[in-house]
């Protein structure tokens, strides 16, 4: 079943780079090199590689993932990404399908887990073996380029059916603690999801805590459990992420892409940039265009 879902994604990924497909929350890649780490923001979704590696660090730890391995990542996370097994003889393939809070928290309703009341230590990622029901209604998803006037009607019910049994694999668990009300963890995804449209807002942890019904300690304890790192480390991540992206694309000078993401000094965003990604702003955005044009 891999190797038939492999062959969908490389008729659509023909060259190197990513690629839309018929369905808006689906999109498959291809490389043919290997990459160096890349930051980047990991939200609520589904990724598998089809042939080929990649390694996703969040804080101090890495996820490993190869031919027919699925991550699933339960809360939006500022990671760095890359590709560590990729050719042109062989290049990595993959396909990632970004998942909706609201409708799997609607499935688990509906669902019943007999003896699974006990959660692992919070994650916001995992990594396991892809069964071939899941690959398969991935390929009928994907298989709906061919079918468009099918696809209003058998989308919704496929992504379901994805839902449905990444519900009932080894994901399970971290996926299900997202849409735990009162959970600690569905907690945190609520305060994620708060900043990610907020972060260049002016706030105090102590502000986030309250928001979260939690003390400043407990808050600040659970946020490292589900995030690996620090409320301040994760805010500082999105706005140096953020700041990156409009220096990139919008072509705007440093201390405006500081403002923009909330920094007060210019000077204080160079430095914390310079440590983030290894070079000074103007050097590493020349960097980035010289590579694009590459």
């Amino acid at each position: 079943m891999r190797q038939a879902l492999l062959e969908a994604v490389k008729a659509i990924a023909v060259a190197d780079g990513s690629f839309e497909t018929a369905i808006p929350e689906l999109l498959v890649f291809r490389r043919s090199e290997v990459s160096l780490p890349m930051a980047c923001v990991y939200e609520l979704g589904l990724g598998i590689s089809l042939q080929g590696a990649k390694r996703v660090v969040l804080g101090e730890h890495s996820y490993d993932y190869t031919d027919g391995q699925s991550l699933v990542t339960s809360v939006d996370v500022p990671v760095a990404s890359h590709i560590t097994r990729a050719s042109k003889e062989q290049p990595f393939y993959g396909l990632y399908l970004r998942l909706d809070a609201h409708e799997i928290s609607h499935i688990v309703a509906e669902m019943e887990f007999a003896g699974q009341d006990k959660f692992p230590k919070h994650q916001a990622m995992s990594v396991v073996d892809t069964d071939n029901g899941l690959l398969d209604a991935l390929l009928r998803l994907i298989q709906l380029d061919n079918e468009p006037h099918l696809k209003a009607n058998l989308a919704p019910l496929i992504k379901k059916e994805i839902i449905l049994r990444l519900l009932n694999s080894p994901h399970s668990p971290y996926l299900r603690q997202i849409v735990m009300s009162g959970s600690a963890h569905q907690k945190i995804a609520k305060t994620l999801c708060w900043l990610k449209e907020n972060f260049t807002s002016q706030f105090s942890i102590d502000d986030l805590a309250r928001d979260a019904h939690m003390s400043p300690s407990t808050f600040r304890l659970h946020f490292r459990d589900v995030v690996k790192m620090s409320p301040l480390q994760y805010v500082k991540n999105l706005r140096l992420q953020a700041a990156r992206q409009l220096m990139l694309n919008e072509r705007i000078d440093v201390g405006s892409a500081a403002l923009k993401v909330g920094y007060e000094s210019p000077s204080q965003f160079s430095r914390e940039y310079t440590r983030f990604f290894g070079k000074p702003p103007i050097k590493d955005i020349s960097a980035l265009r010289l590579q694009q044009i590459a």
